[in-house]
């Protein structure tokens, strides 16, 4: 039996680390969608304010899951 796998991508964000991002991503994509797979991190970028300190950390991720259809 084969399976197939559907890929979204999000961008999750914390105050505190990239690590946190990327959790912070998962946990809300896990709260809607199933059999989530591999969650890979695609690009890490920050938000900075007027002076140049790090406010945001933003990772974007991809997340695969297994694509259920009606003959499943």
């Amino acid at each position: 039996m084969s399976s197939v796998y559907k890929v979204i991508e999000l961008v999750g964000t914390s105050p505190n680390s990239w690590e946190e991002a990327v959790q912070n991503a998962v946990k809300v994509a896990a709260k809607s969608l199933k059999e989530l797979r591999v969650a890979e991190v695609s690009e890490l970028d920050v938000k900075l304010d007027e002076n140049a300190n790090i406010v945001l950390y933003r990772a974007k991720v991809k997340l695969s899951f297994k694509y259920l259809h009606e003959e499943d």
